[in-house]
């Protein structure tokens, strides 16, 4: 069920590891150059998406001078993937490759009392925790942990280390009778049997400590021994839900103590203290009945920062930033006045500041609040989104990318707000490939607000010319139609396809205050659907839109949007495309897998008397409306929104005498990982649209 996962990064399948001194060679397939032809073309192509590096994890050395982080890359032609470790001077300057490209090197760390860099490698066959010099030499592996370890982070001190690890707890069938060793089944008796892209495995996400001496780890103990639940929480396994003290002392973590029925119908996660010196563990947040997670803790150990949703049952509530006294036990609502979201928490050295990061209209940025006066202060701006931020020795770092370009890393004045760019991982490519621009438009809504729209125009873009529109229908639902940049939904592809792209912030999505964010609940065809209408009427006034070939795309809720649209649409529309799309409330209901969610979304069950109204809103109720072609995709181990409602659409569609494609990915998830895969995905997308629309 788990996945090597950091900083909320999904990391895929394991290559292979050669232990040796480092050589620092190019593996071919890997380098992501650009070929002649590419470069004569100068637009984005599906093959050139995949030739990106991908930026994550970056970690600023104790003294704050020099910056490690992973970039993964990928080989479209056999599938695979490596993940090497870079350095960068904080202040500026060439990026070094430190790893060979000969696998995957993960999780980098900095000892925070050597010279020394920690990381998980596969070297000997399972992921344990290796060390190596800063540039790159005397790898030396320190773990040797039973079936490998997920994640790890050193303590303050340097004394100890905390690794997350699975283990095993549940009896599988073949268990329960062994004298049936080749029997194949799953004996349910529970809920959350299986979670979004996995069946559950009998194991569980475990916190272990153990004590670094003489370069290995010993008097290694599980902190949740026996325990059937999972730190840090499944799907994601966010290692950033778990923290160490200053004095690496005590240990806080994310953890949602339940299981079964209780868990699938619940986000009540909670923050437990433990500490290493009694072996006790207090629950923090106690009574707090939403999700709490990623504890931070003051430079002076004396409080912890966390993020907290009120309202149980719904995990798109408000992320609050609450602190509690560790001594006293008070716990503070900091950004109760500020009707905007708070995550990614960095104390300042005098504990008087913290940082975090915020949506505001469609762009995330660094904030800080003074714990003092309550004053809260934006501190970058831009057309950009903030997704991760590093302090050390007051030098701030950030990861940041916008729909024209991937991630990279950037350095930020705390001051001014000034960001300077350390990274360039992707320059080779902006070189050669025309991005599109990018339009922020206001457009008035049926119920008279102000709605943010993005419009993407082609490279190249000729006002005197009319082109094709889709309108882009976002998932969540409550996600915000930000400056991403999407390695599948990538809007910089669609419009070198000669597209103009329409990407309305509709109702239901954050950074837009919680009134906006909350109101799509139960109202799931009600004003989102009008302010769809009101996006793409507004445009396709436009003299450079022909009217007579718009088209409208989305995943998720972008998809079951594209479903009830499909409905609805009033012959708007000469093409849909829908990925694993709501289509059927009542089965959908019967079939997924957090109950938390369609409790909230839906208001309850479909047998509850009376029904909840939200059913209305079910796009089958309205297929007999339908009459434009329409392709439909998704991935057989989806079970966020079961594979079968896109059966259940494409089936009504084909009796119904629908043009009409069904794209089924048996390997893949809500997600299209796999790089020939992804490649598949986007021909297919782009092959219906312009037979379509062109």
């Amino acid at each position: 069920m788990k996945k090597i996962i950091f900083s909320g990064m999904m990391i895929l399948t394991i290559l292979f590891f050669s232990c040796k001194e480092q050589t620092v060679t190019e593996q071919p397939g890997f380098s992501g150059q650009l070929t002649e032809a590419e470069i004569q073309n100068g637009r984005l192509t599906p093959e050139i998406l995949w030739k990106f590096g991908r930026v994550t994890d970056a970690q600023i050395s104790p003294d704050g001078s020099t910056v490690i982080y992973n970039v993964t890359r990928y080989d479209a032609v056999t599938n695979k993937s490596i993940t090497d470790i870079y350095t960068v001077h904080s202040g500026g300057g060439e990026a070094a490759r430190i790893t060979d490209s000969n696998g995957k090197y993960l999780n980098p760390r900095w000892n925070p009392t050597t010279d020394k860099i920690g990381y998980l490698s596969m070297e000997s066959g399972t992921y344990q925790l290796w060390e190596m010099n800063q540039a790159g030499t005397g790898m030396a592996q320190i773990s040797d942990f039973p079936d490998g370890i997920n994640s790890f982070e050193y303590s303050p001190n340097g004394k100890h280390i905390f690794f997350t690890a699975d283990v095993k707890i549940d009896k599988s069938a073949s268990e329960k009778y062994p004298d049936l060793p080749l029997a194949n089944a799953k004996i349910i008796d529970d809920l959350m049997y299986r979670h979004w892209n996995d069946w559950h495995d009998y194991k569980y996400s475990h916190i272990f400590i153990a004590s670094l001496k003489d370069g290995k780890l010993n008097d290694i103990i599980d902190i949740m021994e026996g325990e059937p639940w999972d730190s840090p929480l499944s799907p994601y396994f966010d290692a950033s839900e778990i923290t160490w003290s200053p004095d690496g002392n005590a240990i806080a973590y994310t953890c949602k103590k339940m299981k079964g029925k209780e868990y699938t119908i619940s986000t009540n996660s909670d923050i437990y203290l433990y500490d290493l010196e009694t072996g006790t563990t207090e629950n923090l947040t106690q009574g707090m009945q939403g999700y709490d997670k990623y504890p931070v803790f003051s430079n002076d150990g004396k409080m912890i920062a966390w993020q907290s949703m009120e309202t149980p049952g719904y995990e798109a509530d408000k992320e609050r930033l609450f602190v509690v006294d560790l001594e006293s036990g008070e716990k503070t609502y900091l950004t109760k006045t500020f009707d905007q979201n708070a995550k990614n928490f960095i104390w300042t050295n005098d504990n008087r500041e913290i940082y975090f990061i915020s949506g505001i209209h469609a762009t995330y940025q660094v904030y800080k609040i003074d714990l003092e006066s309550g004053e809260i202060s934006q501190v970058t701006g831009g057309v950009h989104d903030y997704t991760s931020l590093a302090m050390e020795t007051g030098i701030m770092i950030g990861t940041k990318m916008s729909m024209s370009m991937a991630t990279e890393i950037f350095r930020i004045d705390q001051a001014t707000g000034e960001e300077t760019q350390l990274t360039h991982t992707n320059k080779h490519i902006y070189d050669h490939i025309e991005m599109a621009r990018i339009e922020e438009r206001w457009v008035t809504t049926t119920d008279k607000k102000e709605m943010l729209v993005w419009v993407i125009y082609p490279p190249g873009f000729d006002p005197t010319k009319q082109y094709p529109a889709l309108l882009y229908c976002q998932g969540g639902p409550q996600s915000a139609v930000s400056q991403f940049f999407s390695y599948r939904w990538n809007f910089q592809i669609m419009a070198a396809n000669d597209y103009i792209i329409v990407a309305p912030n509709r109702r239901g999505l954050p950074t837009f205050g919680q009134e906006w964010n909350d109101q799509i609940a139960g109202d799931y065809g009600g004003q989102n659907m009008k302010d769809y209408f009101s996006a793409i009427d507004a445009l396709k006034k436009e003299p450079f839109i022909d009217e007579n070939r718009l088209g409208a795309i989305g995943a998720s809720y972008g998809g079951y949007s594209v479903f009830w649209l499909a409905g609805q649409h009033e012959k708007r529309f000469k093409a849909f495309i829908a990925h694993c799309g709501i289509y059927n409330f009542e089965s959908a209901y019967g079939s997924t897998d957090e109950y938390f969610f369609v409790n909230h979304d839906y208001e309850g069950p479909f047998w509850q008397k009376p029904k909840p109204e939200s059913y209305r809103f079910s796009p089958h109720l309205a297929v007999q409306n339908w009459d434009t072609p329409i392709l439909i995709i998704t991935g057989q181990n989806d079970f966020r929104i079961p594979y079968t409602q896109s059966l259940e659409a494409f089936n009504a569609a084909q009796l119904r005498g629908i043009p009409s494609r069904l794209l089924f990915f048996p390997e893949e998830t809500h997600f299209v990982l796999k790089p020939q895969n992804a490649i598949l995905w986007q021909r297919e997308f782009f092959g219906w649209l312009d037979q379509w629309l062109k």
